[in-house]
């Protein structure tokens, strides 16, 4: 089971840094919003707040933690990455599967999505920030350490697999699929993930 460390948002004593902080957060979730995770960019952020890159750079040292801070997830990605990969390639799937759905079952995190949703936004888009998310912050940089074959199309097929069912449960709440049991899902999804995961599984067409 993936420890979940303290949010990245925490008072510093500072006021004034506080106001810069505040802006920064607002900036980068509207920036996320309007143009993805991928497309988002630090400077772009911290023009769009009124801060210095520096300033902003001394809150949050990447997008990831950036991200993290804006959506209020319930963990530091660069920590939550450590502990999926620390045990190894074994149950590496299912680390992966139950910090994917952790990052939605938050109660903080529903609460935001079901406040972004009540001001106009769409549950397509919302999937689509987070999917991007997924993709190019925890999925590539655990693939990366694991020296996959075809790694472009094991990264998307994990990253599309896994959104597709927290999406479902957690933003557009499809039925059963958003009451069903946690550990009946990881059983199911587990197994797929950690066969694209494991580098002496070659996919369908080298096999």
């Amino acid at each position: 089971m993936v420890q979940l460390p303290e949010r990245l948002l925490a008072y510093s004593g500072d006021m004034s840094a506080e106001g810069d902080r505040s802006a920064v957060l607002k900036a980068a979730m509207a920036a996320f919003a309007a143009t993805g995770y991928a497309s988002t960019t630090l400077k772009g952020v911290a023009a769009a707040a009124g801060v210095a890159p520096q300033v902003l750079k001394s809150y949050y040292d990447n997008k990831e933690q950036l991200f993290a801070a804006a959506m209020r997830l319930p963990y530091d990605p660069a920590t939550a990455i450590q502990a999926l990969l620390a045990p190894g390639l074994d149950g590496m799937g299912e680390r992966l599967v139950r910090l994917t759905f952790a990052t939605f079952a938050d109660e903080q995190v529903r609460k935001d999505i079901d406040s972004i949703m009540r001001t106009g936004g769409t549950a397509g888009r919302l999937a689509g920030v987070f999917s991007e998310y997924i993709e190019f912050g925890v999925v590539d940089r655990v693939v990366a350490n694991l020296g996959l074959p075809d790694v472009r199309l094991r990264v998307a097929l994990i990253s599309s697999y896994l959104m597709g069912v927290a999406a479902g449960r957690y933003i557009a709440k499809i039925s059963p699929l958003d009451t069903a049991d946690e550990d009946l899902l990881v059983r199911i999804v587990a197994p797929t993930i950690q066969a694209l995961l494991d580098p002496t599984t070659p996919l369908g067409e080298n096999q």
